[in-house]
């Protein structure tokens, strides 16, 4: 009997490997034993499966399965690998199989796959940092028990949200650590490794007290979405219980409390948006002194200043960015942080001169939420690129470029004037007038937020590869003038 044994718990592409070799060299799965590095292979011995580097064969199979097989094989149970194995002699000459949802291992797979994404959901919901040590040398961690091996899987969502921080997530199986340029993983740790407490432990309890509703209560739904066993990670742990049993008393208190007379409602005084002064020798240096009191959405609030876009006036190519940074919201320019470094470096590698472009976002104010010292990046919503868009409205009129390139969904919406996916519509030219056309692609921290190196290299010859549809574009564009 063929034994396999995978480097590790979520090895899917050594599985797909040895399944792909397994099956061109027609060996049936019941003849198949399926092992982990360092774990038991059992009793009885069996000849190790090597399969060939480069098979001479190939087959196809349909391509929902490999997103099937890429989740429930970080399913805990040991005999998954089988499961899909399984599953992928058969869908050779069954290729419809993946449209039965009555056979059982198809069952069984989805089944798997739905507890690990169930398992991601929670992860992502229950996971709670505390902070080790003083800033700017202080550290959160957090310490989860996941059901099943997804913390690899889970770990670009902390990526994304927590960006900023530097943060550990401890876990009995494998552990995640993120130092806000890379992420890198570790054997599991012991629970006694995560901190207990921390100094804002005490007033998040004071908080979530304040904001509990007995009235509102619904304690079987509240543990089918909060689960007993994710309480002793929670720092309001110890107040659940006593909230609950005094649920009643604070319900019928608050029903014979007197009445309390509604406020004198006020009339909403819309913002003003000024607008720029048309005798202005510099069209864009008006607008950027428009823009500067602009109190149209609430963003204004809490940004250091409104960063407008700068560059030539007309110019050929407008890029415009999803929102400022930190950096460019102290600076008051875009894209002079990190994701201004990768757009310079991307630019040069399409060739395109940045002196020749003019550079923006589709909103003007830095919007996010403190954390420490810290200040986390927060996406947009719509009303906000709404009240933005007449300034990129002006400065499209203004600069009168012939390509405008929207980096980021934010971006997209903000110069399409409608939510707009990226992968569906990256790599085409658009039409949004007789004179102008845009480019859909990422933004240049999209890349910065990939977990490892190589879908970083992948996904930056990508971006490079949409600036290069730009340039060429010009360069058509102005050889037809």
């Amino acid at each position: 009997m063929p034994s396999v044994t995978l480097a590790h718990d979520t090895d899917f592409e050594g599985w797909r490997t040895a399944a792909r070799a397994l099956a061109l060299q027609a060996i049936p799965p019941a003849e198949v034993s399926w092992h982990v590095e360092g774990r038991d292979a059992g009793l009885f011995t069996a000849e190790r499966f090597v399969p060939a580097a480069a098979p001479a064969a190939a087959f196809n199979v349909p391509a929902p399965f490999i997103e099937l097989a890429r989740t429930a094989i970080l399913h805990r149970d040991p005999e998954r690998f089988a499961l899909l194995y399984r599953l992928l002699w058969r869908l050779r000459e069954h290729p419809e199989l993946m449209q039965l949802a009555t056979d059982p291992d198809i069952v069984r797979a989805q089944r798997m796959a739905k507890a690990v994404r169930h398992d991601m959901h929670k992860m992502e919901a229950f996971v709670r940092f505390r902070e080790l040590g003083e800033p700017p040398d202080n550290r959160f961690v957090a310490w989860f028990e996941p059901g099943h091996h997804i913390v690899e899987a889970t770990a670009p969502f902390f990526i994304r949200r927590f960006n900023d921080m530097q943060w550990s997530i401890l876990t009995p199986d494998r552990c995640a650590h993120w130092d806000r340029a890379m992420v890198t993983f570790t054997p599991g740790a012991e629970r006694s490794a995560a901190p207990v407490e921390d100094r804002l432990e005490e007033t998040w309890r004071t908080y979530y007290a304040s904001i509990f509703n007995p009235a509102r209560l619904k304690v079987k739904a509240m543990q089918t979405e909060m689960p007993r066993k994710y309480w002793r990670n929670l720092p309001e742990a110890p107040l659940i219980k006593p909230l609950i049993a005094d649920a009643a008393r604070r319900s019928i208190a608050m029903i014979h409390a007197d009445t309390t007379a509604p406020g004198r409602r006020q009339k909403r005084v819309e913002p003003v948006m000024r607008h720029a002064a048309s005798h202005s020798p510099d069209p864009i240096a008006a607008l950027r002194a428009a823009a500067a009191e602009c109190h149209a959405c609430p963003l204004w609030k809490d940004a250091t200043q409104t960063v407008f876009g700068e560059g030539p006036s007309p110019a050929p190519l407008m890029l415009v960015g999803e929102q400022p940074g930190d950096k460019e919201d102290l600076a008051g320019k875009p894209f002079v942080g990190p994701a201004g470094q990768m757009l310079d470096r991307a630019l040069k590698d399409a060739g395109i001169d940045r002196k020749t472009v003019y550079v923006t976002n589709a909103v003007k104010h830095f919007k996010f939420v403190p954390r420490g010292k810290f200040r986390l990046h927060q996406k947009p919503n719509t009303a906000e690129i709404r009240a933005c868009r007449p300034w990129y409205e002006r400065e499209l009129a203004t600069v009168k470029p012939a390509l405008v390139v929207a980096m980021g969904a934010t971006a997209a919406q903000g110069v399409l004037g409608k939510i707009t996916p990226i992968n569906k519509n990256r790599g085409h030219l658009l039409p949004l007038d007789d004179t102008t056309e845009a480019l859909v692609t990422v933004h240049p921290s999209y890349l910065l937020r990939l977990p490892d190196e190589e879908a970083r290299l992948r996904e930056y010859d990508r971006f490079v590869a949409d600036l290069k549809i730009a340039a060429a574009r010009l360069r058509k564009l102005a050889r037809a003038a």
